[in-house]
């Protein structure tokens, strides 16, 4: 099956090296593209892709705006595509707003082109990008700066069993499913399992923002560790 994917980004530059480099897969077709957030989403909305690449920080509109207009569409649009978050930095207020609006991940620009490729099919394959240490770090720093725990979170932690709630905070502490079903002794599908039930629950799209869940109801903080 074919990715499609389209590639919204200011620089005319960047988006035809990915458009090339994408392209040249076998399994990858670059649909469309855009210059800004705006008409990002008229393309998106034309051609139904299955991945958008968004830069962050564009004119007319940023990423962010675009990509929560993507994720969360107007009553009777009903195509959502992955959404992966294109950055020159990789601590950005931006992409932490972005991941708790359900994009699936962030690269950094220069990224070897491997490490694109990859990430295309990752996203489409609907798992979250990120490496769990790495959301870890995105995540936790922002949380240094905004400590208070918020509340509906953590009430919303009463619906999971204590097996559930472990799950979850290991999840935050970067463990992978293979360590987390070593530390709790679980065979690995049986994490996967706990992990599904947990998205389900909580109502959270992925990993990332399990994440992004666990550390604003407080389960854990900056700093912890397995």
């Amino acid at each position: 099956m074919t990715i499609r994917v389209i590639i919204v980004d200011d620089q005319a530059m960047v988006r035809a090296g990915f458009a090339a480099l994408l392209s040249a897969q076998a399994d990858i077709d670059v649909v469309g593209e855009a210059p800004d957030g705006r008409k990002g989403i008229e393309v998106s909305r034309t051609t139904h892709p299955d991945v958008v690449l968004m830069d962050v920080r564009m004119p007319e509109m940023d990423g962010l705006t675009a990509a929560r207009a993507l994720l969360e569409p107007a009553p009777g649009v009903t195509h959502r595509p992955k959404v992966l978050m294109l950055t020159t930095f990789d601590i950005d207020d931006y992409v932490y707003e972005a991941l708790r609006a359900g994009a699936s991940g962030f690269l950094l620009k220069d990224a070897p082109p491997a490490d694109l490729i990859a990430a295309v099919r990752v996203v489409a394959a609907g798992e979250a990008l990120l490496a769990p240490s790495v959301t870890r770090r995105l995540i936790a720093d922002f949380v240094q700066r905004r400590p208070a725990p918020r509340k509906d979170p953590a009430l919303r932690l009463n619906g999971l069993t204590p097996r559930e709630t472990e799950v979850l905070e290991l999840i935050a502490r970067g463990l992978s499913n293979q360590q987390i079903a070593g530390h709790l002794v679980l065979a690995e599908q049986t994490v996967k399992t706990h992990i599904g039930r947990v998205l389900g629950k909580l109502d959270l799209r992925d990993r990332a923002q399990a994440v992004i869940f666990a550390y604003e109801a407080g389960l854990v903080r900056p700093g912890d560790s397995a």
